[in-house]
Order: structure tokens, then sequence, then C-alpha cells
């Protein structure tokens, strides 16, 4: 139940870096990879608070961006926005 419930929390955090991301549409690449670090911290912190496990935390991290890197691929080829 603890890794439901750090990987709801996590798909907030990035649901939140895309959001923060369409803001920044101007900004260079650089900038740009750092708030994805940032992002990431975020988002290990909160599984390392939660699960209090290394292993489990990048686990459901891992598996958590890859969802929502599909979903996003999927919005994007499905519901293109211009």
């Amino acid at each position: 139940m603890k890794n439901y419930v750090v990987f709801l929390f996590q798909l907030m955090v990035w649901s939140g870096y895309t959001v923060v991301e369409w803001l920044s549409t101007h900004d260079k690449l650089v900038f740009k990879v750092i708030m994805f670090f940032i992002f990431s911290y975020l988002a290990i912190y909160i599984g390392k608070a939660i699960l209090k496990s290394n292993k489990r935390t990048l686990i459901v991290t891992g598996v958590s961006l890859l969802c929502y890197a599909i979903i996003q691929v999927l919005f994007q080829t499905i519901l293109p926005i211009t």
C-alpha cells in the first residue's frame, strides 16, 4: 500500500514538473535539466520519507517516471498541442 501512495505522490510531482516546464517555454535547456533534477530529487525524497528503503524508493520512482513518460507520449501523439 505504501508503494501505491508513493507512486501517486510522485505522479503529482511529475505533473508539477510538466506544468513548470510548460510555463518556462523560453528557458534554455540547461535550466530545464536542472529543474528536472530538482523535481527528481523531490520525488526521491518523498519516496524515501514514506518507504524508508533506498531500493524500493528507486524502483517506485523509476516506475512512476516511466508511466508518466508513457502517458505524456500517448497524449502528445493522440492530442497534439500546436
